[in-house]
C-alpha cells in the first residue's frame, strides 16, 4: 500500500450473517459488527456505523453481490478505499487449482488463514451450507458443499406440521424417545457421520492426513468426534485470512 494507513475494516459478509470488525495497523481486532444478512439490505448503514468510523482501507470477502455492492457504495462516498479479496492478486499467498470465480469468497479467505506451507488442512465451515475445504500445504485444491446444517433444520420445520422448534444439541443415545430428541438424533448423529465420511473420503482420495479446522457457528457440536483427531475450532477464521492478506499487502 502506498500510505501509511491507521485504521482498516474487515468485513465477511455471508447468506445468513455479516461480520465485519474494525482493525489497527499492529492487526489488533478493535471492535466487532454482527448483523443478519436481511438487516443490511433494508437498513441504511448510516445508522448501523459510527458517523466518525475513521478507516482507511476495507476489505470484504463476499457471497451475497447486492449486500457487498452496498458497502462498497457506503464506504467509498466516505473516502474509504475498498476491495474483495477475489479482485486481489493472492498467487503469492494461495495456488487454487479451481477456477476461482467457482468457489466462495469466505472459503478462499478460510484457506488463507489456515496455510502454513508445511501441513495438510480440511476447512468444515457450519455456515448457511456446511463446507469442506482440501489445502494440502499452500495448495487449495477445491472441496465439497453440503445442505447447512440449521439451513436443513428450519426447512423440515417448515415443511412438516408436527416438527417443533427445536434448538440442536449434543445427544448422547441414537434412539429418540419423542419427536424433539429423535429430530435431534437426527441431525447430532447424521452430520457426524457426514462429517466423518468425508474426511475419510477425503484422506483416500489423497493419500494424505489432514488437520481439521472446524468453524462456524454450530461448530461447537461437532468438535469430539471420536475419529476426528488433531482438530482445532477457529471461528474467526474467515477474518483471520482477511487480515493475513491485508498484511501482505502491507509488506509491499
Amino acid at each position: 500500500m502506498k500510505k501509511n494507513i491507521d485504521m482498516y475494516l474487515i468485513g465477511d459478509i455471508g447468506n445468513t450473517e455479516i461480520k465485519i470488525c474494525l482493525v489497527n495497523n499492529r492487526f489488533n481486532i478493535l471492535k466487532r459488527y454482527h448483523f443478519g444478512t436481511d438487516e443490511i439490505k433494508s437498513k441504511n448503514l448510516n445508522k448501523l456505523f459510527n458517523r466518525n468510523l475513521n478507516v482507511d482501507y476495507a476489505l470484504f470477502s463476499s457471497v451475497v453481490p447486492k449486500v457487498y455492492s452496498k458497502f462498497i457504495k457506503f464506504f467509498r462516498k466516505k473516502g474509504v478505499s475498498c476491495n474483495e479479496i477475489k479482485k486481489i492478486d493472492l498467487k503469492k499467498m494461495i495456488k487454487l487449482k479451481v477456477d476461482k470465480n467457482q468457489v466462495g469468497s469466505d472459503r478462499v479467505a478460510n484457506a488463507i488463514s489456515a496455510i502454513d506451507n508445511k501441513n495438510n488442512f480440511i476447512i468444515i465451515d457450519f455456515g448457511t451450507a456446511t463446507t469442506f475445504d482440501v489445502i494440502t500445504k499452500n495448495i487449495y485444491h477445491g472441496g465439497i458443499i453440503a445442505p447447512g446444517v440449521n439451513l436443513s433444520l428450519n426447512t423440515l420445520i417448515s415443511k412438516a406440521s408436527l416438527i417443533p422448534k427445536i434448538n440442536l444439541k449434543k445427544v448422547k443415545k441414537v434412539i429418540g424417545k419423542n419427536t424433539k430428541s429423535a429430530v435431534r438424533s437426527g441431525f447430532f448423529w447424521g452430520y457426524n457421520g457426514l462429517i466423518e465420511n468425508i474426511i475419510k473420503l477425503i484422506s483416500k482420495e489423497t493419500k494424505k492426513n489432514f488437520k481439521i479446522i472446524f468453524t462456524g457457528g454450530l461448530s461447537h457440536l461437532f468438535k469430539n468426534l471420536k475419529s476426528v483427531k488433531d482438530c482445532t475450532i477457529d471461528k474467526d477464521l474467515t477474518i483471520n485470512g482477511l487480515i493475513r492478506v491485508i498484511k501482505k499487502k502491507d509488506e509491499k
